[in-house]
């Protein structure tokens, strides 16, 4: 019987280095503890920074600085995930050369990505529609408004791409590939997975329903046992994407074929633009 093809396979080869003792082949990174709560800050700081900047120079071509139009709140939306992305390779790369690997971007066994990736998000929907029952909501996430969706076209396409790829790429590489990175080096994958998606909940604050708070926080959690056991990055954001595209579809009253065609152009998008950085890093064995 043949075995099941590393996830990512499809891409080109590339060399596989020798095996550094400071975790430069993908494995686990030497990052203290600390640094992913300093991490964490200075992505928001970038971001906060960012959003500033942004807001300005909408002011100077007429916008409302405290009341910004979509336009300017999508574009700093952008500018928020570039800062989570930069956060986290600013911190990782100062720990040695290898800093995408050690994020998470290796590849990894399919079937076991699959089969990890399934058991994660049937737990995450259990658990989510418990919750619902429990509080007696059925709100819906209201990020896509709040961008301008039904402004115009032009919006509701920038949101979609923001929302079902960017947004999956960024908050990986920072959550999931740095910020449980660290914490994992304190006391081991289960605290560092409750802190980091307790964080993660904590985040979205705002940007959707509060009783939303508590499943998202499960769900980042479900996405660092999915890192730990995997060893990669693309399992987790191939499941992000699936769950935010799953989110915005249903926001936008879209039909349960738009539904899956959006997740599965997302998931593609998205293992795309990791294949362009895994054809930079080590595979995994």
């Amino acid at each position: 019987m043949s075995s099941a093809p590393p996830y990512g396979s499809w891409l080109p080869p590339v060399a596989e280095p020798p095996v550094r003792s400071d975790g430069g082949d993908g494995g686990p990174a030497r990052w203290a503890p600390w640094t992913a709560w300093v991490a964490l800050v200075t992505a928001f700081a970038f971001a906060i920074a960012g959003a500033i900047v942004v807001g300005l120079v909408g002011a100077a071509f007429g916008a409302s600085f405290r009341d910004p139009p979509p336009a300017v709140n999508i574009v700093a939306t952008f500018v928020q995930d570039a800062a989570f992305i930069s956060a986290a390779l600013l911190f990782a790369r100062s720990a040695g050369r290898a800093a995408v690997a050690q994020l998470g971007f290796v590849r990894t066994r399919l079937w076991s990505a699959l089969g990890w990736m399934a058991l994660a998000y049937v737990a995450y929907g259990i658990l989510s529609s418990v919750w619902a029952q429990v509080v007696h909501t059925h709100a819906r996430d209201n990020l896509p408004t709040s961008l301008g969706v039904s402004e115009s076209t032009a919006a509701l396409v920038a949101v979609c791409v923001l929302v079902t790829t960017i947004a999956p790429l960024a908050e990986e590489t920072l959550f999931r590939g740095y910020f449980f990175g660290a914490l994992r080096n304190w006391r081991g994958p289960w605290p560092a997975a409750i802190l980091t998606g307790i964080v993660f909940g904590a985040i979205h604050y705002g940007s959707a329903d509060k009783v939303f708070l508590l499943p998202l926080a499960i769900f980042g959690i479900g996405l660092c046992l999915v890192r730990e056991r995997t060893g990669s990055l693309l399992p987790c954001i191939a499941l992000h994407a699936i769950n935010n595209s799953l989110a915005f579809g249903v926001a936008e009253h879209w039909t349960a074929g738009e539904i899956v065609l959006l997740a599965i152009g997302a998931v593609s998008v998205t293992q795309l633009v990791c294949g362009v950085v895994l054809t930079r890093t080590p595979a995994r064995a």
